[in-house]
């Protein structure tokens, strides 16, 4: 029985990873492809290291796996985020297909400061000098 889960487990990690690679041919715009990348990838590895974890059953060897899924975990998302937000600073241009730009309007490339709402309602953005500089 325990093979049998490993098996499914370790199949399963390798289509998602599958579906990764070829997700990335086929997406449109960087934004597009580092979503794939941050979702379907980390659960691909996650199920690897899962089967992995089933079949060493030592204590030891069974932590570090589940640190290791935990830490990719954490650390993907952030970085999908954060290459999300450089290639947006940069104008890196969107897809045409894209619907909804939630952040038109809240970067302001003088203080590459990004604003949870429009520029003109943010009291920082209204006390700046005309050298840019806040008061």
């Amino acid at each position: 029985m325990k093979e049998v889960i490993i098996m499914i487990c370790s199949t399963v990690g390798a289509l998602f990873i599958l579906s990764t690679s070829v997700a990335m041919l086929r997406q449109p715009d960087v934004y597009l492809r580092i979503s794939v990348t941050a979702k379907a990838s980390t659960l691909g590895v996650g199920m690897i290291l899962l089967a992995a974890a089933i079949y060493f059953e030592a204590f030891p060897v069974v932590s570090r796996i589940l640190a290791i899924i935990v830490f990719i975990f954490l650390t993907v998302t952030i970085a999908g985020h954060m290459l999300a937000k450089a290639a947006y600073i940069t104008n890196i241009p969107v897809w045409k297909g894209t619907k909804i730009d939630e952040l038109a309007g809240k970067y302001d490339p003088e203080t590459h400061v990004l604003y949870s709402e429009s520029p003109d309602k943010n009291p920082a953005k209204l006390d700046k000098k005309p050298d840019g500089k806040l008061e």
